[in-house]
Formats: C-alpha cells, sequence, structure tokens
C-alpha cells in the first residue's frame, strides 16, 4: 500500500488533495489537528498497489474499521472545533436584533403615543383610536412615516358610514322627514333640501310641518315656501297627515318638519312617531349639533331609536372646535350620515356626506380643507 500524508486548513479540502494525487480509491487512514490556531489538519491516506490482493479478508476489515474510526472521529473534531464558534454567531445576531428591535419599538411608540395625543384632541373616542393604532401595527412594514397621514385618514374613512339621497320618480311622492332635539338647525335644514330640490333639480315639492309649538317656526317655513313657490301645509294632529298627503299625491318629494323634543321626554317622541306612523315615511333623518357633548350625542342617538330614523345630518359644522364625535356617533350605531351643514345660507350651506371629506375634516380639526 501506498501511504501519504496531506494537510490543509479543512478536512474537505485535504481530502480533495488526497484524491487529486492518490486517486479515488484512496482510503483515509486517520486525522488530526496539527496547529490549534490555525486549525490545520492533517490526513493520513493510504491506496493499494496494483499487484496487491483486494481479496485479503483481515486488511478489508481493517480498512473499514478505519472509515468507521474517521467518520467518528470526523464528527467529533467538527463538534470540537466548530461547535461553539456556530454557536455565537446567532447569540451575537440575536442580541443585535434585540437592540435593534428595541430602537425601533421605541421611535414607534413615540409616534404611536404621538398619533394617540392627536386622535384624543380631535375628540376621537378611546376604542376607536386603540383599533385606529391597531391597524397602524397590524400594516407597519407597509406604513412608511411620509404616509402615515394618509393611512390613518383613510382607516378612518373605513369607519364612517355614508348615504347618498336616491330620487326615482313613482306614482307617488317621496316622504322625507327630519327629527332631532331642539335648537339644532331642523328647520333651516329642511328649508335648504327643499329649495335645493326644487330649484337645482326642477322637483315638484311639498313641505308639511308639524311643529306647531314653537314660536315663529310655521312663519319662517311660510316665508320660504312663499318665496320658493313650495306649496306648504300644516298638521295639528296625527289624524290631518293623511289628508294632507292626499293633497300633495302629485308631488314629487315631500318634506315633513318636526317639532324639536327633548331625547329625555319618551311620551314628546312617541306624539312624534304618531304624527309620522299616519303615513308611509320613506327616510327619517335625525339631526345633530356637531357642537354636542358625546355623551348627550349617544343619548340623543339612543332615545331618537323610537322613531327609526335612516340616517343622520350634522348641523353647525362651522361652530365646531373637534369633529371626532361624528365618527364616535355613527361608528357606535352604524347609521350613515347623510348631509353636514355648517351655515345659515339657504340653500348654499349644505353638502352631502363623503366619508373621505369627513375623515380629512375630523383628522385635520377644519372644517375648510
Amino acid at each position: 500500500m501506498q501511504i501519504k500524508k496531506f494537510t490543509a486548513g479543512t478536512l474537505k479540502e485535504a481530502i480533495s488533495l488526497m484524491k487529486e494525487e492518490l486517486g479515488e480509491n484512496a482510503l483515509v487512514l486517520s486525522t488530526k489537528v496539527i496547529d490549534d490556531d490555525d486549525k490545520r489538519f492533517e490526513l493520513t491516506a493510504g491506496v493499494e498497489d496494483d499487484g496487491e490482493n483486494y481479496e485479503e479478508k483481515p486488511r478489508a476489515k481493517k480498512v473499514v474499521k478505519e472509515q468507521t474510526d474517521f467518520e467518528n472521529e470526523l464528527k467529533k473534531l467538527t463538534t470540537k472545533i466548530y461547535g461553539q464558534q456556530e454557536k455565537k454567531p446567532p447569540v451575537n445576531i440575536e442580541v443585535n436584533k434585540k437592540k435593534i428591535n428595541q430602537y425601533f419599538n421605541a421611535e414607534k411608540t413615540t409616534v404611536n403615543n404621538e398619533i394617540k395625543e392627536l386622535l384624543i384632541q380631535r375628540e376621537i373616542d378611546e376604542p376607536i383610536i386603540e383599533t385606529i393604532l391597531n391597524q397602524l401595527k397590524k400594516h407597519k412594514e407597509f406604513v412608511k412615516e411620509d404616509v402615515i397621514d394618509n393611512y390613518i385618514i383613510s382607516t378612518i374613512e373605513s369607519m364612517i358610514p355614508t348615504s347618498s339621497f336616491q330620487y326615482d320618480k313613482k306614482k307617488k311622492p317621496k316622504i322625507i322627514s327630519l327629527v332631532g332635539p331642539t335648537g339644532v338647525g331642523k328647520t333651516t335644514c329642511i328649508a335648504k333640501l327643499a329649495v335645493i330640490s326644487k330649484i337645482l333639480h326642477n322637483l315638484d315639492i311639498g313641505l308639511i310641518s308639524i311643529d306647531t309649538y314653537r314660536l315663529g317656526a310655521l312663519d319662517q317655513l311660510k316665508i320660504l315656501a312663499e318665496v320658493s313657490n313650495i306649496d306648504f301645509l300644516v298638521a295639528y294632529e296625527p289624524s290631518d297627515m293623511p289628508k294632507l298627503m292626499a293633497k300633495f299625491r302629485k308631488k314629487d318629494i315631500v318634506f315633513i318638519d318636526t317639532v324639536g323634543r327633548s331625547q329625555k321626554n319618551a311620551s314628546l317622541l312617541k306624539g312624534i312617531n304618531d304624527f309620522l306612523s299616519a303615513v308611509s315615511v320613506d327616510e327619517i333623518y335625525l339631526v345633530q349639533s356637531a357642537t354636542t357633548t358625546l355623551k348627550t350625542m349617544v343619548d340623543i342617538a339612543e332615545k331618537f331609536k323610537v322613531i327609526k330614523y335612516d340616517g343622520i345630518i350634522f348641523t353647525k359644522i362651522d361652530e365646531a372646535v373637534a369633529y371626532g364625535n361624528i365618527l364616535n356617533v355613527v361608528h357606535k350605531f352604524n347609521v350613515p350620515i347623510k348631509y353636514l351643514t355648517n351655515g345659515q345660507v339657504i340653500p348654499d350651506d349644505i353638502i352631502a356626506a363623503d366619508s373621505e371629506f369627513i375623515s380629512k375634516m375630523i383628522y385635520s380639526g377644519n372644517f375648510d380643507q
């Protein structure tokens, strides 16, 4: 047998040198580390001469044993030399990752706190703020600093239900009523809708008022009706409603103005409901002032449920200092916004609800965007 030693930086390199010089039939007889600092390997290899008997049993057994010894030795050396080193880099990497994550989490915590403070200033309810922040956290990989405002606005937008006014010319008129507490601007709002429908859309409009309690309410609508050439009638009892609607049977739209009532007075709310139940009202809008506190807004929305309103109109937008309560109420009751009003001018100071516009208004704190 021809025997020769090979040295290299790794066992793989030493074996490669062995095969290159002695051929594929060469056998590894032993291995050892010859320099602990540089971790170089010495490999002893042998190959049978062409004239030797390869059937010799004792030698064959020895070669097999040496190969097994080599494999075991290789495992031991790999564990001894590289085992600790292989463990260290991942540990160091994890430590670095932890530090990096701590840094970025601290940065994001600061940003989230700033966002939370801003949303609190906009008077958005805390559970909704948490929802917005959770959405930011959920999509943090995609939400960069330069688009974070737009993302928040889009998140708020997705939480604001709106509904546009729909009118299809039918054989019978579409009946719309506005309800709400005192002082929120129902009569002015209904006047705006009536004039817009009459002048801008050339529809035949009828006005009915059941507000016979408030001083000057009838005069206000009567003057408007005369100026705008809109037919105007008054109902004093629920039994009057079918008769008045019979007179307006050829109208395109009939608006019903109701008396303002405190949400705390259930019997008076029932009285309004009696008037509206006397005819087939198609849509009922609850009118709320944007200047009202959240607690009162929620109470109004809850108590007026007995009248089964279909949408909300927020008035006095121009007088409010924050608009978060708009989001708070519609999100809680899942009722669409129909219109916003921002002044007393008829018919100019009213706009159809648009969720993108409203979300920007809420986030910026400004009506004039």
